[in-house]
């Protein structure tokens, strides 16, 4: 049976290969663009450590209003913790994050920093949502029950006005048809749309998506990034850990690639996929285009498409 979600938080064409003997350097400035206004999340010297393990090794990252981020970069390189400090589900250890102008995890009191009471927590990250690997759904609720849930118990709505925001927000991801249905009748991403309904129902300014395809079978993938990408179009403002390159290329503003739990490089998807010259960025795609690649047989040898 799935864990019962945090309440507060839960609220594909082919990519080209890329040009790997540019000597252009992908741009390391962190800034988001000033024409978008002040960033909604601002990440400053951001470190976190797991006992003698720095995970998070100085992040320098702003996502403006209505920019989408993709973070991309190896297993265990840092980018699901970077998430979860975005979200306040893990306590950073060193550096600033701040959720629209306001400091997260942390209060000062006489010039000195001291850890924030939980309901300050909760204030600051009110408007961000969060959408996580596993679904995460009530099994014995139907999906619109899993996504009313968080609108009475923590935004204290009517029944008859969660009913109809969580019917409102079925309809946003295509399943208004399968209000009634159970998780154990739901194909995975029909769950995970699900999951994301329930998070777009309280109303988030910011969208956090933890690598939300990985559990699914292939064929089930792209349901799930449709409603993601209309999420961009319609404005959400959007950090996105992914595996999913293809999507990356056409949906992100902006692509971050973390290495060591540090920033290595970023910018926009052409200058990241296509002029890559950092040799970690470099060797990063070879190994997702090799380990992706597709091949035509002839008949003596294959050769690639």
């Amino acid at each position: 049976m799935n864990a019962a979600p945090n309440l507060s938080m839960n609220a594909m064409t082919d990519l080209p290969s890329p040009t790997l003997d540019s000597a252009s350097t992908v741009a390391s400035d962190a800034g988001a663009d000033p024409s978008r206004g002040a960033p909604l999340i601002d990440v400053r010297d951001l470190r976190k450590r797991f006992g003698e393990v720095e995970v998070l090794r100085g992040i320098d990252l702003q996502i403006a209003r209505s920019e989408v981020v993709c973070i991309i970069g190896p297993s265990g390189s840092g980018k699901s913790t970077l998430l979860r400090c975005l979200a306040a589900l893990e306590t950073y250890d060193q550096g600033d994050v701040r959720i629209e102008g306001e400091l997260l995890g942390y209060s000062e009191r006489n010039g000195r920093r001291v850890r924030a009471s939980q309901g300050e927590i909760n204030r600051v990250r009110r408007n961000v949502g969060m959408v996580f690997q596993q679904f995460n759904l009530w099994p014995h609720m139907t999906a619109l029950g899993n996504v009313m849930e968080a609108l009475l118990r923590v935004r204290h709505l009517s029944r008859d006005e969660a009913r109809r925001r969580a019917h409102a927000m079925l309809e946003t991801v295509g399943l208004a048809h399968k209000a009634d249905a159970y998780p154990a009748r739901l194909s995975g991403g029909q769950q995970q749309r699900v999951a994301i309904a329930r998070a777009l129902a309280m109303e988030p300014h910011i969208m956090l998506f933890d690598e939300p395809t990985s559990a699914l079978d292939p064929e089930l993938v792209g349901e799930v990034l449709q409603v993601m990408k209309q999420l961009a179009r319609d404005g959400m403002t959007m950090a996105v850990v992914t595996h999913e390159m293809g999507f990356a290329a056409q949906v992100a503003d902006k692509v971050v690639f973390i290495d060591q739990g540090r920033i290595a490089a970023q910018g926009a998807p052409r200058e990241v996929f296509h002029d890559a010259g950092q040799p970690r960025l470099q060797q990063f795609l070879q190994n997702y285009f090799d380990r992706n690649a597709f091949w035509a047989r002839g008949n003596d040898d294959a050769a690639p498409l």
